[in-house]
């Protein structure tokens, strides 16, 4: 039998399965502590299942601080050389921001720690395979063309089959 309400199928998902795919992501030279995980989880409605847990965001040593940063999907060819080659968002339909399949929900870093869940019907897990989850240091303003002015990327991390 079908769960009534999607929120049961991904409670269901986070806790019984295995994610289809994974980004390791860790910190740039600025943010050395930062890392985490983000699992890409397929659902039976169509679209993806977020999850991400990330450690050292910048404000974990001041007593209960609170911050948002911008997570987004990009394109590039790899998270070395301090992110170097990390390229604009993923957006394979060419919509403005904040609407293409690149943009995040944002993290809510507290004093260091961020967990969120989400679901996103804007992309395939084949699609993003291969491309880079981005942490950037500041929140998206979801106005600013192309990509919110998100300030620099703090932690990079590829998509990969889990």
């Amino acid at each position: 039998m079908q769960n009534p309400t999607p929120r049961l199928s991904f409670i269901y998902l986070l806790q019984n399965t295995t994610p289809r795919a994974a980004a390791w992501v860790r910190g740039s030279a600025e943010a050395p502590e930062l890392s985490g995980l983000v699992k890409f989880y397929e659902t039976p409605y169509g679209g993806v299942l977020v999850e991400a847990e990330i450690f050292g965001l910048p404000n974990v040593t001041i007593q209960n601080s609170s911050n948002f940063y911008a997570m987004h999907i990009h394109n590039g060819s790899g998270c070395q050389d301090n992110f170097s080659h990390i390229n604009g968002h993923f957006n394979p339909a060419n919509q403005p921001h904040p609407g293409h399949a690149g943009d995040l929900l944002p993290l809510l870093g507290n004093q260091g720690y961020a967990w969120t869940a989400f679901y996103d019907k804007r992309f395939n897990i084949e699609e993003i395979t291969g491309k880079y989850v981005i942490i950037h240091a500041h929140p998206d303003d979801f106005t600013t063309q192309p990509s919110g002015n998100p300030g620099p990327m703090i932690a990079c991390g590829e998509i990969r089959p889990a």
